[in-house]
């Protein structure tokens, strides 16, 4: 394909989630620590997010998180910023603080420092949160590519974790398979 018709993966992942959750009446909220709004960025992008993304939190600094979606004080400081106890909490505290029906929460450590023995830059825990089942805590550990690279690929992944979490809800049903967005 020529460069001028190049085609952004993220863009593509973000167009396949306004289709499938426009089509199927669900409604998205984001909670973003690591990308900074990246992943509510690429949603609004695509014509008729509107009817899709409900909102977008940035919860970058700890007290972001505290206030923005409830994270427990306790819970950051017993377990790191960087857990999957803090990412279930920002997935679970802004779904309840939304209208939405699921929420992606991210939380990791882009670089270039930061990164510990324990917690290694390129570490970024993922949780999804729904009104019809459990939240999922996942994490991913991202080759070390600088900054740009990590988040790009974090934002990507969020996006890939909503569909397949959508395929999850009872009555879902996809027009086509979706692959790997």
């Amino acid at each position: 394909m020529p460069d001028d018709q190049y085609i952004d993966p993220l863009h593509e992942a973000a167009e396949r989630v306004i289709e499938i959750f426009s089509e199927q009446e669900v409604r998205i909220a984001t909670v973003e620590s690591c990308t900074g709004g990246m992943i509510a960025a690429a949603l609004t992008d695509i014509a008729g997010s509107s009817n899709v993304l409900d909102r977008g939190y940035v919860t970058y600094s700890n007290t972001a998180k505290e206030q923005m979606v409830g994270v427990p004080e306790e819970l950051i400081e017993k377990h790191g910023a960087v857990s999957s106890e803090v990412a279930a909490a920002m997935a679970e505290g802004g779904l309840a603080r939304s209208d939405a029906d699921l929420t992606i929460a991210v939380t990791g450590i882009a670089g270039p420092g930061g990164g510990t023995a324990d917690k290694p830059v390129g570490l970024v825990w993922f949780a999804c949160a729904m009104t019809w089942g459990p939240t999922l805590v996942l994490s991913n550990q991202f080759d070390n590519n600088g900054r740009d690279f990590i988040r790009y690929h974090t934002a990507m992944f969020a996006l890939q974790i909503v569909l397949e979490m959508l395929e999850s809800r009872p009555g879902t049903q996809f027009d086509e398979p979706h692959g790997n967005a």
